[in-house]
């Protein structure tokens, strides 16, 4: 079963540390919907993809919760007629804390939304004014207790390794989100990305940098925490409890072949990456005359292998052995030798330790001939 991934690419303010495609201004938002529900068509018979059941929907962004609920039933509406959308698909939604409201909520859940993802990043005002987000402390708090009303499955995102975050104040974040009862955690490093507005600041020092030992620290004790708090580790960033895991990212992790809708969206289909525009007037030209904006890549044996080692050494399950080559097998047992890595029943898969190193150890596992 494949996936499909629904750009919204509109946010109220630029976060600081973001360097996803969005634009602050909602002057083509129609037009941009409609190009969307044309994309939709156009891609369904395209043949990227074998035509097959659609599993999972993803509204993503940017800020999908900005949208009038209109456009939200629109865009399903259009998907369900030109794609097989399972009667049980999973259908996420990002929203921001301060979009969420009764009415919002009712109207996403009566049109088929079954999973939110809420962009908390943190409870305490002075982390989020320091991220430049649009919502507040008390929004924080009050917008997943409204939606808990009305959906059970809910995950919500947290930041750490902020400048000035201290392990205690980390400690009430994820105690915070624990005491609500959501059942599965983003939680993410700060990452500096080149060319953001945090990247400046900490290049003109009006920002101090990331601590990579503070950050190590940080994501030890989440480890901690949450596995005694009975969740799952299923992949580097992502926590559940049992039966929440996101299908729709699951997905991704296992090369399920996807369509990315939408501006600076990525599409797949195990053999071929593509990317639309990251422009959001040119993708609206572009749709509005019958093409689709994109570029692609046909990725080589290698390239699909080193992938494979990247992301599915970051899941739970791991890397199946059976796949790798003699110099990946001897590379990964001086790490298991380490400590760093867990290798049994034909698996190799990440210790406690050794998720603090993921990035290095996939990078070592890499085939380097072309």
């Amino acid at each position: 079963m494949s996936g499909i991934y629904i750009h919204i690419p509109f946010c109220r303010q630029a976060c600081h540390y973001c360097n996803f495609h969005f634009s602050t201004s909602l002057h083509h938002r129609e037009a941009l919907v409609q190009a969307l529900g044309t994309e939709m068509a156009l891609t369904a018979g395209s043949g990227f993809i074998a035509p097959e059941p659609v599993a999972t929907v993803y509204f993503g962004g940017g800020t999908p919760s900005l949208l009038p609920a209109t456009d939200i039933a629109f865009l399903l509406e259009q998907l369900r007629k030109h794609y097989p959308v399972t009667a049980d698909a999973e259908i996420t939604l990002e929203a921001n804390p301060d979009d969420l409201t009764v009415a919002k909520l009712t109207d996403w859940k009566a049109m088929g939304i079954n999973r939110l993802s809420i962009g908390v990043q943190s409870f305490f005002e002075e982390d989020l004014q320091w991220m430049n987000r649009a919502h507040n402390a008390v929004q924080a708090r009050e917008g997943l207790e409204l939606a808990m009303q009305y959906f059970n499955n809910i995950t919500m995102d947290l930041i750490y390794g902020t400048p000035g975050l201290s392990n205690e104040r980390w400690k009430q974040n994820v105690a915070t989100a624990l005491a609500l009862g959501v059942p599965h955690l983003s939680c993410y490093a700060l990452t500096v990305e080149p060319q953001t507005p945090l990247d400046k600041m900490i290049r003109t020092h009006r920002a101090a940098d990331v601590d990579a030992d503070q950050q190590s620290a940080q994501f030890l004790l989440l480890m901690d925490w949450l596995q005694e708090a009975g969740y799952e580790h299923y992949e580097i960033s992502n926590f559940a409890r049992p039966g929440f895991r996101s299908r729709h990212n699951s997905a991704y992790w296992k090369g399920t072949p996807y369509y990315g809708l939408g501006p600076a969206a990525h599409s797949f289909n195990g053999e071929v990456r593509r990317w639309n525009v990251s422009n959001n007037q040119q993708y609206i030209r572009a749709i509005t005359a019958v093409q689709i904006p994109f570029e692609e890549e046909v990725l080589t044996p290698v390239q699909k292998q080193n992938e494979y080692r990247m992301i599915a050494l970051r899941t739970a399950e791991g890397l199946e052995l059976g796949r790798l080559d003699a110099a990946a097998l001897k590379l990964a047992a001086d790490y298991e030798a380490r400590g760093w890595l867990r290798i049994e029943d034909g698996w190799m898969s990440l210790t406690r330790e050794g998720k603090l190193f993921a990035d290095g150890i996939a990078a070592d596992l890499f085939i380097t001939d072309n």
